[in-house]
């Protein structure tokens, strides 16, 4: 343990951090009403914003990442999870990793087990606001909404782009930076804008 920390003394820091910030972090969690699960590993605050009547449930085992230094990928913003309505749901499972993460809810966002979102990605599943100018400007803040679906085992490369109506089948991979804007299949390698299948798993 001593030599480890001697070949990655940032790794000492941000558990020293993370261990001084846990009671103000879970204090944070407990106001916004979501619960606190088995093992969290949360590197600073992320930014909660609940709506009154929605859910944000969380499995065991989530590491987030919102510190800059906490990934060396860098953190451009801190982890943000927000519900846009009374009846949005976000649903993570147990073991989910995520660094500097988007996730807005008008409807609901479910994401599986051991799931892991790279650095700075965005999952929203709504267009916040309509696409017709005329209704833009009279209801500015009616866009359409469709839920978002995550499998299990899924990895997401980081600055990647989930749209409203996706669905990520179990165990594939999103190449970084793409855009999801549909259904992806389970068990492939995907990437592109938007993004589409380019493998199996299974056949490499």
């Amino acid at each position: 343990m001593i030599e480890q920390t001697r070949q990655t003394p940032w790794k000492a820091i941000n558990e020293l951090r993370r261990y001084a910030a846990l009671p103000y972090i879970r204090l944070y969690f407990a106001l916004h009403g979501v619960s606190w699960g088995e093992s969290w590993m949360i590197y600073g605050a992320p930014l909660i914003q609940r709506h009154f009547g929605s859910t944000i449930q969380i499995g065991h085992r989530l590491n987030m990442r919102n510190w800059f230094g906490s990934n060396p990928l860098g953190v451009n913003h801190r982890s943000i999870l927000a519900t846009w309505s009374a009846n949005a749901r976000i649903m993570l499972g147990d073991d989910v990793g995520m660094t500097g993460t988007v996730l807005v809810a008008q409807t609901t966002i479910q994401v599986g087990n051991r799931v892991f979102i790279g650095a700075n990605s965005n999952i929203v599943d709504t267009d916040f606001h309509p696409l017709a100018a005329e209704k833009r400007s009279q209801s500015p803040s009616d866009g359409d909404s469709r839920p978002i679906l995550i499998g299990d085992d899924v990895f997401i490369g980081m600055n990647t782009l989930i749209l409203k109506g996706s669905t990520i089948g179990a165990g594939s991979i999103i190449g970084a930076g793409s855009v999801v804007s549909g259904d992806i299949p389970a068990g492939v390698i995907a990437a592109g804008n938007p993004a589409r299948a380019l493998r199996s798993l299974e056949n490499p």
